[in-house]
């Protein structure tokens, strides 16, 4: 399958080795996530998941002072209530595509993430933080409320009433306190960031393909059922990894004390 890279504006998009790098670039109005950018996300998350070569995503934001900004306002201001629902339902598209990939998005998240942008940063598998990071679903302070999956999300990360906090409020918090209420992994120096989203891709891409995508499949779906039905869903998955050649593989490596050889299949 071609890259996307070649027609992207918005988004740069690069694949070294197993790994591809999604960036919002437009640093000149903070990486503000207009339609034609929702667009080139979700064509560079395709190419991402179709490409067998790519294990990982790193996603990140251009410049130093945004990860993604949120909504571009001017386009925002003019949209109808049949548009704005419409954007609404296509930027949810693109997060659950984030979310359901099957293959581990790293959030790297430089600056702000306001918005549409702490709505990508939650879709992703894990979110880590710059020092400098700032958080935030302001939508209310526009007469809106969070319309990509924030209202849903942010709940189920890091509960209800801290979710209404900030959901109500409109506010913004630091990364220390993200991390505290368990918004984010982890808190580096921006000097760092990238190095480290790299450093905690690297233990899941030695593990087997199929088992991670599995097991992304187990928590995701489990949360949105009883406890009973996501241990059926679970061992169903369970079942599923056993009739793989990788389990053949991984179990035969243990025994013989080698390092496994994980083929995806």
């Amino acid at each position: 399958m071609s890259s996307p890279a070649a027609t992207l504006e918005n988004v740069l998009y690069e694949k070294k080795g197993a790994v591809a790098y999604i960036t919002l670039n437009r640093p000149q109005v903070l990486n503000a996530l207009n339609q034609r950018t929702w667009e080139e996300l979700r064509a560079a998350f395709a190419d991402a998941r179709d490409d067998a070569e790519v294990r990982g995503i790193i996603v990140t934001g251009a410049g130093d002072k945004a990860f993604a900004a949120g909504a571009d306002i001017s386009e925002l201001a003019k949209a109808t209530a049949v548009e704005a629902e419409k954007s609404s339902s296509y930027g949810q598209q693109v997060l659950n595509l984030v979310e359901s990939l099957g293959k581990p998005v790293i959030a790297a998240v430089n600056g702000f993430a306001l918005g549409g942008g702490c709505e990508t940063a939650m879709a992703c598998t894990i979110r880590v933080a710059s020092e400098n990071a700032k958080f935030g679903v302001p939508e209310v302070t526009l007469g809106l409320i969070p319309g990509c999956g924030g209202t849903q999300r942010l709940p189920r990360l890091v509960g209800k009433g801290r979710a209404l906090q900030l959901i109500l409020s409109g506010g913004m918090i630091g990364a220390d306190e993200a991390y505290r209420i368990g918004l984010v992994n982890e808190v580096v120096p921006a000097a760092d960031l990238i190095s480290r989203a790299e450093a905690i891709l690297k233990p899941i891409l030695a593990n087997a393909p199929l088992s991670v995508k599995f097991a992304l499949e187990a928590v995701n779906n489990g949360l949105n059922t009883t406890i009973t039905e996501g241990l059926a869903l679970e061992a169903s998955y369970f079942g599923l990894c056993a009739g793989t050649e990788d389990k053949k593989e991984g179990t035969e490596a243990f025994l013989q004390k080698r390092k496994a050889q994980f083929q995806g299949r």
